[in-house]
């Protein structure tokens, strides 16, 4: 099963529209996971008519629309992956100790909010991935996306993707 990850997308304030590579990844994969901050039901509604599976969650920058669509914490479960969605974890300091504790039965936790890449694992095996924002880079080199699969229940083939400068 393949996975693409995205967060923070911001459209349209931050960009117009997502860059053609992540179009083109979110039209393959088999699964899209947005951890929040969409801005404007019309991005929802586009990821909607493009991806074959939607996973996703509200974001602090979300109004009313967005949250009546979506929840603040989305659960899945992937052919056994436990998957837990959601776009703020607090502040990076003892962020895979909090979110072992808050998500004792999660195997994956997708955020967002900081647009900064974040790929760790909390002593309780809990994997923690922020895959960036595709369009505000804020302090980071590049905007960014993530990749993976899911084989046989576990995570696999994890990619952090840097987009090209706008």
């Amino acid at each position: 099963m393949r996975l693409v990850l995205t967060s923070d997308t911001h459209l349209p304030k931050r960009a117009r529209d997502l860059p053609t590579p992540l179009w083109a990844a979110i039209e393959a994969a088999d699964v899209v996971v947005h951890a929040g901050d969409w801005v404007d039901e019309a991005a929802l509604d586009a990821f909607e008519a493009r991806s074959k599976r939607l996973i996703a969650c509200y974001g602090n920058n979300d109004g009313t629309g967005l949250r009546s669509r979506l929840p603040e914490i989305a659960y899945e479960n992937l052919d056994g992956l436990r998957l837990a969605v959601v776009h703020e974890t607090g502040p990076s300091h003892g962020r895979e100790q909090r979110c072992a504790q808050r998500f004792p039965d999660v195997d994956l936790l997708v955020f967002g909010h900081s647009h900064i890449p974040w790929d760790t694992t909390a002593g309780t095996g809990l994997r923690l991935l922020n895959p960036g924002s595709p369009t505000d880079r804020r302090r980071q080199p590049h905007c960014t996306y993530m990749t993976a699969a899911v084989e046989d229940g576990r995570l696999t083939k994890v990619e952090l993707h840097l987009l090209p400068p706008r």
